[in-house]
């Protein structure tokens, strides 16, 4: 069955360096997470008795904010780029493990009409499997940046409830501090609509960028399939043409010993399962060669003194 292109490699980084620095990833993000969390419209100040008191610390959106939506969206690309390929080594291990020998000989018999050898239209993996391995790369980016950063400015998000807020917010509020007596608060606002609106538009841009691209990959995706079966579907029909072709002047006899034939196997089955052991060894050392969109990201988390990539 057709899978994405990976990135394992001889040379790169170890599964547990890859699962560390993915988790490491992941704690990142939720650092991120919540200083978008922390955001707010105003900070609150109360005078009592002549002595000001904050009753709200103002937290608003920080100047880095596009870099750190953006960075954001990185460490969680770069968290789906380990997995796919820790994944993908699982899976060629376990698909190495489980494999059994198949012998394209068939055994002594009196002869019988072929059947038509058809190929199995291909699916939507099929399709990811012909991007290259940086399509893939940018399509886990883009695909992440247009989630998170869609997230932040669009309905309930972050950006839309702010500005909300903003609209009913008043410069001057009341506060109960002694029973049947009401004192002022006064109320900073840090953002104005426009600054806000800049923002959004800002986010926006980039993010319909991102968007634009995700979507170029799922149609090139989609054409390669349509285009394939079609192939698959026109040599499927020649095919059968010709097998019924065959069948009609097929006759076969029986020539070959049984005992010839089992040696044969025999021999083929030992030399299957050395190649089947050799293989095995061979995909448990392979590691995974980093993307160059990733090894900025990855080397942040290396262990100070820890070679980039492992032998």
């Amino acid at each position: 069955m057709s899978t994405k292109p990976h990135s394992l490699a001889s040379k790169g980084l170890s599964m547990s360096q890859a699962a560390s620095i993915s988790n490491s990833c992941y704690q990142k993000t939720v650092e991120y997470q919540s200083r978008i969390d922390s955001i707010n419209n105003a900070s609150k100040l109360i005078v009592i008795d002549g002595k000001t008191y904050e009753t709200q610390t103002g937290y608003p959106i920080p100047a880095d904010i596009n870099g750190l939506l953006l960075d954001k969206a990185k460490l969680h690309a770069c968290q789906a780029f380990l997995m796919e390929n820790i994944k993908a080594k699982e899976s060629l291990l376990k698909e190495a493990k489980e494999s059994r020998y198949w012998n394209e000989e068939e055994s002594p018999e009196l002869s019988r009409d072929n059947s038509p050898k058809l190929k199995v239209l291909v699916g939507e993996n099929w399709g990811w499997a012909q991007l290259s391995k940086k399509e893939v790369a940018e399509y886990l980016e883009v695909e992440a940046q247009a989630a998170h950063i869609g997230q932040f400015i669009h309905e309930n998000g972050k950006l839309t409830k702010l500005r909300n807020q903003l609209t009913n917010l008043s410069s001057l509020e009341w506060m109960t501090v002694e029973t049947g007596k009401q004192t002022p608060v006064t109320v900073t606002k840090h953002h104005t609509p426009v600054q806000l609106m800049s923002v959004y538009e800002s986010l926006a841009e980039i993010h319909r960028e991102a968007e634009q691209r995700v979507n170029y990959y799922k149609a090139k995706v989609n054409n390669l399939v349509t285009n394939e079966n079609a192939r698959i579907a026109s040599e499927n029909a020649l095919e059968i043409e010709k097998t019924e072709a065959e069948n009609k002047a097929k006759r076969a006899e029986y020539k070959v010993k049984y005992d010839e034939y089992a040696a044969r196997e025999h021999a083929a089955i030992a030399k299957f399962e050395s190649a089947k052991q050799l293989e095995i060894s061979r995909l448990a050392a392979l590691k995974i060669e980093v993307s160059p969109i990733f090894q900025e990201t990855i080397n942040k988390f290396l262990k100070t003194g820890e070679n980039t990539l492992e032998a």
